[in-house]
């Protein structure tokens, strides 16, 4: 069983990682600006701002992994890659594990390039948002110290809107874009968590970004 602390545990990605991991057994913390309508039965939850001093240091104490979840939306916005760069220079002080929730945007079409936030097809509205989440994964890559992180990029379709039932099956990739046989890149909440919390359960994305899609 591992301490687990989910850094924007009441959102869409963050409540399906709390639900997953406490309903394996994990000690599970969540922290957010909110109380969530529906609490995980055995999940602490508990509020604050990641703009108020002493909150980031609170998460990661007494976390073996602190999962990361922050999305550059209303107050966060062009903030989240300097959090999350605070937010890693605390997990590795402290010897905790990180793993960053991060978008699509930064995944390659193909080898090579380009990015998919760098393509015409990518909606111009959401491009400052993948530009900053892709900020915070060259961030981990630059880093020279010995902080065990990891950085998970959804499908391209990842979203209430896309949602549907826990099947447990996944594809995982590296930086290429996983989609199906038409095509389609997808995945639920509830199959992303379950990816992710297999990866914390069974490591095997050290200091590396991988992608999970049917």
């Amino acid at each position: 069983m591992a301490k687990i602390t989910v850094l924007g545990g009441t959102g869409y990605a963050g409540a399906h990682i709390v639900a997953e991991a406490a309903a394996r057994g994990h000690e599970v913390t969540s922290w957010s600006r909110h109380e969530p309508a529906q609490p995980v039965e055995g999940v602490t939850y508990r509020t604050g701002s990641v703009l108020e001093d002493g909150t980031l240091a609170a998460v990661v104490e007494g976390a073996d992994v602190v999962v990361e979840t922050l999305s550059p939306r209303g107050e966060l916005v062009g903030k989240v890659r300097g959090l999350a760069a605070q937010l890693a220079d605390l997990a590795a002080q402290a010897g905790a594990r990180l793993g960053v929730v991060g978008g699509a945007g930064s995944l390659l079409v193909e080898e090579g390039g380009p990015r998919l936030v760098d393509t015409d097809a990518f909606a111009e509205e959401y491009r400052p948002e993948a530009l900053q989440l892709a900020g915070v994964l060259d961030d981990l890559r630059a880093r020279e110290d010995a902080l065990d992180w990891f950085f998970v990029s959804p499908a391209v379709e990842f979203g209430p809107w896309a949602d549907g039932p826990r099947t447990g099956a996944y594809r995982s990739g590296g930086d290429l874009v996983v989609a199906d046989a038409d095509g389609r890149s997808t995945i639920t909440g509830s199959d992303f968590a379950v990816a992710l919390v297999d990866e914390i359960e069974t490591p095997k994305h050290s200091r590396q970004r991988f992608t999970v899609a049917y």
